[in-house]
């Protein structure tokens, strides 16, 4: 099928899925992905720490066959939302 060509409802929904597709792999090949241990390094916590973050949702990762994989922009995002101020007296 071309995309000019869309045959009815059906062919609409393949064009969004392959555009949707296109917009997820962009977003993938610009995100840099960080080890346990670079994350660990990052917050200035055990690796440990990192383990149990990515276990309980709490900061999204990847599984690389036994490994883990986080984005770089979710450590920042988690670390900007657990930011607590301090107020002064």
């Amino acid at each position: 099928m071309r995309e000019g060509v869309t045959g009815g409802e059906a062919g609409v929904r393949h064009v969004r899925k392959v555009r949707c597709d296109m917009a997820a792999e962009r977003l993938l090949s610009e995100a840099k992905f960080l080890t346990v241990a670079e994350v660990a390094a990052v917050m200035r916590v055990s690796k440990m720490t990192v383990y149990r973050l990515v276990h309980a949702g709490h900061l999204p990762a990847i599984r690389v066959g036994r490994s883990f994989r986080v984005p770089e922009q979710a450590v920042h995002e988690y670390l900007r939302e657990s930011f607590v101020g301090v107020e002064s007296a």
